[in-house]
């Protein structure tokens, strides 16, 4: 009885841990994907890819970090892009 108990601990806690791990995966793909149009990127090998990665990671956390305005994360990149200003209240 309690190797059965065991088990279905076990397992019911691994599934959970990877549910957990796929559901913030999948959002943050679709926070990048939607708010930086990264799958219609034409970067696609070596190095690029890496360090676009990386600034878009970087640019997504610089972004999410600021709670003074409730604007979307394309809404505030797009007005850092255009507002020098509201640029550097990010950097």
């Amino acid at each position: 009885m309690t190797s059965v108990l065991r088990w279905t601990f076990t397992t019911f806690y691994t599934a959970n841990t990877v549910r957990t791990h796929w559901a913030i995966q999948n959002l943050l793909h679709w926070v990048l994907d939607v708010s930086f149009r990264e799958e219609a990127s034409h970067i696609h090998k070596d190095n690029p890819l890496e360090n676009m990665a990386m600034l878009r990671h970087l640019s997504l956390n610089l972004l999410g970090r600021n709670k003074s305005s409730k604007s979307s994360i394309r809404a505030k990149r797009n007005k850092a892009a255009w507002d020098l200003d509201y640029l550097r209240t990010y950097l």
